[in-house]
């Protein structure tokens, strides 16, 4: 028996061995690509390099990458747990050629690592290739001697794989493993190739077209290889067994989960078991990805699935937060393939703790909820209302009613829920979460960007196009006051990336002027967008470019301050911080971090005090280009879930701060002059904000709030360090104010209470008084019911007033008297009149009411109703 790890390091070593250079796992979040919501293919990290945007410098490569499948197109979730061989992450062994081997070789490694190094026996493996690839079929057949029965050919829906509608595609050849004929199921092709008996694990595919949007196919000039293999399913067969979940990586996880303080003697093969040693999976990984918990895009994909683990753990006893413990035993079992896994293992466990925590507090009563509609469902299917009320009140993801449904054999009405959302427009529906404003246009260059130690320049216009409202077209020509793009083979213009917005500027001829009011990229290419102000532009011009000084320096001096703020914040808050999102524009900067709690305002003052002592050292800033392993063995600071290539640029400023960063910025840390933090908020569970302001805005922030101060100081009439003492003093003179004017509003009050007392009428032996006290608050008006019951014996009686436009009701009887008369139903008699309702015990009830103009006829018509009550 091999195991996961044995398997993982066999594969990366044999490709490693063929001159494939090994390439560490990506994030779960694909860089730059808005087409998809997670990373689902080993491919996706080389998409660029595929597509021919992106250049490196080896053209073999072998990984193995992390993948998810839990939201947008591609999406398992439902069958997590139930079934043998799906997961929402997985982990894909692939091996690529960009331009170099082709169908042969690729073949050649596949079988020989199958069944040389991994020793599977030819006679349980079946091949198949593409019904129109005879070069494939040939290779199997003639040159490996691949038995022919078996191998088979199969249409297009089986193999042949595209990248998309338009672009590379070609066939694929596929490797399935017998289980033999014990278990149900007939070979690929065949009318009952869904049985399990045979299982594909390895597709290779042959990238040698490209479809354009005719649908013709055409060569690629550097046909390419791709291919990916489940390492889950590998273990499965080299282990000896037929369900992904008994593997050694999942029996660990699962362990664990039995080894809970709560747990009981469990089935191991509980579906909740498995759904849980699953998620814990993907979630740990999300979350040291840089997602966090929310209820929109990635980040409601994680909230659902954490959520879902949750629930299975409830059916399983475990009604405390237990799911965070789990992250440790994932470490032991993945942190050496992952090191970032051991990186974010703390981050992982408090984000989880705090989101089962508030999870908790409303699971059991949405079951209750849930519970009480599925008893009184006349048919199978949860009407949408009630799907929508536990996804709105308590939290619930429509998925997780979903599960909970089918374990009971019912089903949920979508329909109904979808039209619960868009009525109540509680959040966008999630697949506007996923939108992005980058446009990918049919252009495949490389712009060289010289703008770091220069604002001006000269560039030759590569191509251009023309924007009409949302349409973009690829022109020769762009004319006089028509918006559009240009590409240049080299520029000054920063494209926005890494926080750093892009620069605003002009692009000019002789004779014409193209205003630039942003810069983006696409691949290696920027993008200037604009306006023509005066002439035409056509392909192939030499024009010059103008960076505008006014935008780029302010904006340059806030990049560098980020810097000073990140490292300020590891070293005041610990090295837990991460950056999580910037923003950096001429007038101020935002950046976003990972850290539990809100910062106190001493932590704020250390901070912002770092940073300014570090202006005043007037640090040099000094950038060099390294390859980007040697640059992460130095210690260097880099961003999860940021691509970077494979030589970087490093920034240091003096001996404080070494981060990656592509963006611009000044020589020394003198030339901020001035930084202010000017708010700090939390914006999602473990991440905070901190804006602020450097140089000239921050002073004149500094002297805006030094004017408010000094106009409260005058209002106050003393000197601007004395305000504080001046207000303690005036907030205690208005509490012993507030207080004198309780002790004299009671006093009052139980002067009238007094004087009431001989408003009272007898009626049957029971002293009956009904009355009103203008602007008696609630215990005013039960201090004055308890003494009039002392004072008249034998009573009944209703005391009402009006507060904020509101009745409030006290009615009171003497014990002696409650045989006869029950306050809770006097005080109702009164409240139902002015609208409203309430109760309490025999002898004290309270109730409000919404109209004030009916009170005093309501408490006239109390006599009345005791003569006609009592003794009832």
């Amino acid at each position: 028996m091999k195991s996961s790890a044995e398997i993982r390091k066999a594969f990366l070593d044999y490709f490693h061995s063929k001159d494939h250079k090994i390439i560490p796992s990506s994030t779960l979040i694909p860089a730059n690509d808005p087409t998809l919501l997670f990373t689902n293919a080993g491919m996706v990290q080389f998409k660029d390099v595929f597509l021919g945007y992106e250049k490196r410098s080896y053209q073999r490569a072998t990984s193995a990458q992390r993948c998810m499948r839990a939201g947008g197109k591609h999406n398992d979730l439902e069958n997590v747990g139930y079934t043998a061989r799906h997961h929402t992450f997985f982990e894909m062994l692939g091996n690529f050629s960009f331009g170099d081997y082709f169908k042969r070789e690729a073949i050649s490694y596949a079988w020989d690592f199958l069944t040389n190094i991994l020793h599977f026996p030819p006679e349980r493996l079946w091949v198949t290739v593409y019904e129109e690839d005879d070069e494939a079929a040939d290779i199997w057949l003639k040159e490996i001697g691949v038995n022919p029965d078996r191998f088979s050919r199969c249409g297009t829906d089986d193999n042949f794989w595209s990248m998309g509608d338009i672009g590379p595609c070609g066939p694929c050849s596929e490797i399935f493993y017998d289980h033999g004929p014990s278990v149900a199921g007939g070979p690929p092709g065949s009318p009952d190739q869904d049985g399990d008996r045979y299982i594909e694990i390895w597709n290779l595919v042959f990238m040698q077209y490209n479809r354009d949007e005719e649908g013709q196919l055409s060569p690629l000039p550097k046909p390419s290889v791709d291919t990916g293999m489940g390492l889950e399913r590998l273990a499965t067969i080299l282990q000896g067994i037929h369900n992904n979940y008994d593997i050694d990586l999942f029996r660990k996880l699962i362990t664990a989960i039995t080894n809970l303080p709560a747990a009981h003697n469990y089935d191991l093969k509980n579906p909740s078991l498995r759904v849980i040693a699953d998620h814990i999976r993907s979630c740990a990984f999300l979350i040291v990805d840089g997602i966090q918990p929310s209820n929109e895009g990635r980040g409601y994909v994680l909230r659902r699935i954490i959520r879902r683990a949750i629930r299975h753990g409830h059916k399983l006893g475990l009604d405390t937060p237990f799911f965070y413990k789990l992250v440790n035993p994932l470490v032991e079992e993945m942190g050496s393939a992952y090191p970032e896994l051991i990186q974010g293992q703390q981050q992982a466990i408090q984000i989880l703790k705090l989101e089962e925590e508030r999870f908790n507090e409303t699971l059991d009563q949405g079951l209750k909820i849930l519970e009480q509609d599925i008893a009184n469902l006349s048919g199978s299917t949860i009407p949408g209302e009630t799907v929508f009320k536990l996804y709105d009140t308590f939290g619930f993801p429509i998925d997780l009613t979903a599960d909970i449904a089918r374990e009971r054999g019912l089903s949920i009405d979508v329909t109904g829920f979808d039209k619960e959302m868009a009525k109540q427009r509680i959040r966008a529906q999630t697949a506007s979460c996923f939108k992005n404003q980058n446009i990918q246009l049919p252009i495949n260059i490389e712009t060289e960007f010289t703008g770091y130690n220069t604002l001006q320049g000269n560039g030759t216009i590569i191509s251009l196009f023309r924007i009409i409202d949302d349409t973009i077209t690829s022109v020769d020509q762009l004319n006089m006051e028509e918006k559009g793009i240009v590409v240049l083979n080299q520029t000054p213009f920063y494209a926005e990336s890494g926080g750093q917005i892009g620069d605003q500027g002009e692009l000019c001829t002789k004779n014409s002027l193209f205003s630039v009011i942003d810069t983006r990229k696409q691949g290696y290419a920027h993008l200037h967008f604009g306006r023509m102000v005066t002439g035409t532009l056509k392909i192939g011009e030499t024009i010059q470019s103008q960076v505008n000084a006014v935008y780029r320096i302010p904006t340059r001096v806030n990049h560098s301050a980020t810097h000073l703020l990140h490292a300020a914040l590891r070293e005041i808050l610990g090295n837990h911080v991460a950056q999580k999102g910037s923003l950096v524009t001429p007038d101020r900067l935002r950046f976003d971090f990972s850290h539990y709690r809100a910062i106190t305002q001493s932590q704020l003052n250390k901070i912002e005090q770092l940073v300014n002592a570090k202006i005043r050292e007037n640090l040099p800033i000094e950038t060099t280009i390294m390859p980007l392993q040697e640059a992460l063995d130095s210690g260097v600071t880099a961003l999860f879930g940021e691509k970077y290539g494979e030589s970087v640029r490093v920034l240091k400023m003096g001996d404080f701060s070494t981060e990656l960063c592509g963006g611009t910025h000044i020589g020394q840390t003198g030339e901020i002059n001035l930084f202010k933090i000017v708010s700090e908020t939390g914006i999602a569970a473990g991440i905070r904000r901190i804006e602020a302001l450097t140089g000239k805005l921050a002073l004149d922030w500094v002297e805006h709030n030094e004017t408010i101060l000094e106009t409260i100081a005058s209002q106050l009439k003393v000197v601007p360090d004395k305000i504080h003492e001046k207000i303690s003093q005036l907030q205690q003179q208005i509490a012993h104010q507030e207080k004198e004017l309780r002790f004299l509003k009671t006093k009052l009050i139980n002067s009238e209470g007094t004087d009431l007392s001989a408003q009272a009428q007898e009626i049957k032996g029971i002293k009956v008084l009904a009355a009103s006290l203008d602007g008696a608050d609630i215990d005013h008006l039960r201090s004055t019911v308890d003494q009039l019951k002392s004072k008249l014996n034998t009573a009944a009686i209703v005391l009402g007033s009006v507060v904020e436009d509101k009745v409030i009701l006290i009615a009171g009887v003497t014990k002696n008297a409650t045989q006869y008369i029950k306050a809770g139903d006097l005080v109702n008699f009164v409240a139902e009149q002015t609208g409203g309702r309430g109760g309490g015990r025999p002898d004290m009830a309270q109730a409000g009411g919404k109209d004030p103009s009916k009170l005093g006829t309501a408490l006239k018509s109390v006599p009345s109703w005791v003569e006609r009550n009592i003794g009832k």
